[in-house]
């Protein structure tokens, strides 16, 4: 007994020890979190100063809520120091709920602090940001030349179907860069006046439209590279398309190859003749797409032929016999309901949901493609079906009591017990006999 009370006594000792932990936790959480909210404030007040109050009305509105829900943790830290007695439980109970709300007012503080920490950081660096803008346009300003310039070698070379995509960059390019000088203007006009939110918001638009006018400028050059990558490509994969075409001349007997190669006979027909302007990428694409067909035509050809799918009369015959198989199964199972396991009930439910998989080919022919699987679910199902009579003779042995006069005197094997095995068995025979002449079939 005295190890027992010593036990109980450490143990309340060390509870003890962890609430008074979790209040120690509790209270530095809280001066943590009130020290949090008076820096945020602060932030807040800098912030607004530097974008306004509408970019920053996120941030204040989770500094009101901080505080609301902040109260009722400073309630509870209250009821934790005065003089009426609690209970250990209830102490524990603040604790954490004191630290629950701390928690979430410094997550809460950080994600919002942290939305801002970009357009604040944006703001202070603003006479940076429009320098920087100015030099930016006044770069590709002087890069609109020579892109007009690519512009009309690309069009002397190329359709306008190919040129469609670029035509108009410069112009484009050209208005972004005289609008990214104009927000950068009013930006820096706004901001010397003391109008923060207006400055901020057309800075923002200077520095998209500066992006955007870039962006469209440096199209057209890539557009040069990636056409030549198209020409070289194409080339290519006219060269690959004639030997496949040439490869796959002894399989054009087969309707899919055959449908195949002249699909892409045809779009190697359509390439644009030497002396017009091509579209090199609208043809790169259909002719790889007809090259491609014709890849896994003759592959799958291939395949069949060194693979040759069993005749439709084997799969019909595996499925008849799938069925014959089930309908005993089914016979006995649903004669000796209150006898058959679970086991036996789930094999049965297997075979027959492979039955209805293979339901939709009993009135249309059955493509080679689908004969193999056919087949092998068809057998499946049989084996599943004769697993299940197997099964449901075991329960049936099993529920009969062993008496051997239950069956009538001159019952083989002593009785009616012996009577059924001898039904089964001739049952399974007869399925035995059906598989073996599958086999001959087959």
């Amino acid at each position: 007994m005295a190890g027992f009370w010593g036990a109980r006594k450490k143990e309340r000792e060390l509870l003890a020890a962890q609430d008074a932990e979790l209040g120690r936790r509790a209270d530095a959480a809280l001066v943590a979190a009130d020290e949090r909210v008076r820096t945020t404030t602060d932030e807040l007040m800098f912030a607004e100063l530097e974008l306004g109050t509408e970019a920053t009305r996120d941030l204040r509105q989770a500094v009101t809520a901080v505080r609301t829900h902040l109260g009722e943790a400073f309630q509870l830290n209250q009821l934790n120091h005065d003089e009426i007695p609690d209970t250990p439980e209830e102490a524990r109970t603040r604790n954490e709920r004191i630290i629950q709300l701390c928690d979430w007012a410094q997550d809460l503080l950080d994600d919002r602090l942290q939305a801002l920490a970009a357009p604040v950081e944006r703001a202070r660096r603003a006479p940076e940001i429009i320098a920087g803008i100015r030099a930016s346009v006044e770069r590709d300003e002087a890069r609109v030349p020579r892109v007009e310039e690519v512009l009309e070698r690309l069009s002397a070379r190329y359709s306008p179907e190919a040129m469609r995509k670029i035509l108009g960059n410069t112009r484009e390019a050209t208005q972004l860069l005289e609008f990214a000088t104009h927000g950068a203007d009013v930006s820096a006009q706004r901001r010397e006046s003391g109008q923060r939110e207006q400055a901020n918001l057309a800075l923002e638009t200077a520095i998209e439209a500066g992006r955007r006018a870039t962006a469209l400028l440096d199209a057209v050059d890539t557009f040069e590279i990636e056409a030549l990558r198209a020409e070289s490509t194409l080339d290519a994969i006219i060269d690959d398309s004639r030997e496949d075409l040439a490869a796959a001349r002894d399989l054009r007997a087969v309707p899919a190859v055959a449908s195949a190669m002249t699909e892409l006979e045809r779009e190697l027909s359509a390439l644009t003749p030497a002396d017009q302007k091509p579209d090199p990428f609208a043809e790169l694409t259909r002719l790889r797409a007809a090259n491609a067909a014709l890849d896994a035509a003759v592959a799958s050809a291939r395949h069949r032929a060194a693979h040759p799918a069993p005749p439709e009369a084997h799969v019909r015959h595996a499925i008849d016999d799938a069925d014959r198989q089930l309908g005993v199964a089914r016979s006995v199972i649903s004669g000796h309901r209150g006898w058959i396991g679970a086991d036996a009930r789930t094999r049965l439910a297997e075979a027959e949901r492979l039955r209805l998989d293979l339901a939709a080919l009993a009135a249309v022919p059955i493509a080679e493609d689908d004969r193999e699987k056919a087949l092998a679910d068809a057998r499946r199902c049989g084996q599943l079906a004769s697993e299940a009579l197997q099964l449901a003779q075991r329960d049936i042995d099993s529920s009969r009591p062993n008496d051997g006069g239950w069956g009538g005197p001159g019952a083989g094997g002593g009785g009616r017990r012996g009577g059924g095995n001898d039904v089964v068995s001739g049952i399974l025979g007869g399925l035995v006999i059906g598989s073996i002449l599958d086999g001959i079939f087959d």
